[in-house]
């Protein structure tokens, strides 16, 4: 083992991590432990646990001391908006297998007319200044905040109907929006792999060094004409995307490039 002794240290209790040794849920040595097994001072020490809290591996709970981080993802499916069921046999195995079963969901919803940031604006393609709806939603499970929803509407185009109430619409505001004459036809998704902002580090209660993946849907109507714009922040310790997409016909070709 080379490099600072406080690396050194981080190093052996995440690969300690890595393999099992330390199970989810199970306690680390103390700061106190590590200065006498490792002949360090308290700082190098708390140094070498701060940093594994930084890449989310650990987290503290005073005044026991540092365990190992419990990860239950949940499955994230964005092909899954307005789909009832799974689209196959084996994505609905896979759910199955995989669904954490016994939680408890909630959420907070909130809604706001407000001028939208540039790019929600652009993506909506609203006049400079023109307001826009936006619902936003924290969701929860068993009481821990797992991601974000909001989504933005014209506000010309949803005055007055349930998209504006701050209660779950049951049938979905995409049914609601289809009712109004404005249904989507297709769906824009963009995905971004980042650092969350300050303020989705306080909504989702973020420990230290945990990324975020940006999930930004933009809903058309046949006509072409943007009307929804759904920004959804995922923390990326508690969730796994899943996406199932076909794959192309194989063609009938002496010689590929491709597997």
């Amino acid at each position: 083992m080379t490099g600072p002794k406080w690396q050194q240290i981080a190093d052996k209790l995440r690969a300690s991590i890595a393999d099992g040794t330390r199970a989810p849920g199970s306690q680390l040595p103390t700061e106190a432990d590590l200065v006498t097994k490792w002949a360090v001072s308290r700082p190098t020490a708390r140094q070498a646990l701060t940093a594994l809290a930084n890449e989310g591996l650990i987290t503290s709970r005073p005044p026991r001391g540092w365990f190992v981080r419990e990860r239950r993802p949940v499955y994230y499916r964005p092909q899954a908006e307005g789909h009832s069921v799974a689209t196959s046999p084996e994505m609905d195995s896979f759910m199955g297998e995989h669904s954490a079963e016994g939680r408890q969901p909630r959420q907070d919803i909130e809604v706001a007319i407000v001028t939208p940031v540039p790019p929600v604006a652009q993506r909506l393609r609203l006049e400079p200044g023109e307001a826009a709806v936006v619902r936003r939603r924290v969701r929860y499970l068993d009481g821990e905040p797992f991601n974000l929803n909001d989504s933005y509407f014209p506000r010309d185009l949803v005055a007055g109907s349930e998209i504006m109430d701050p209660a779950e619409i049951a049938r979905g505001a995409n049914r609601v929006l289809a009712e109004l004459g404005f249904r989507q036809e297709r769906v824009l998704d963009e995905f971004h792999v980042r650092m969350p902002t300050p303020q989705e580090v306080s909504r989702l209660a973020l420990a230290p060094g945990t990324p975020v993946a940006a999930h930004i849907a933009t809903g058309v109507t046949a006509e072409g004409k943007p009307v929804r714009v759904v920004h959804n922040v995922l923390a990326g310790d508690r969730h796994v995307i899943v996406y199932e997409r076909p794959m192309p016909p194989i063609e009938n070709t002496e010689s590929s490039d491709h597997e």
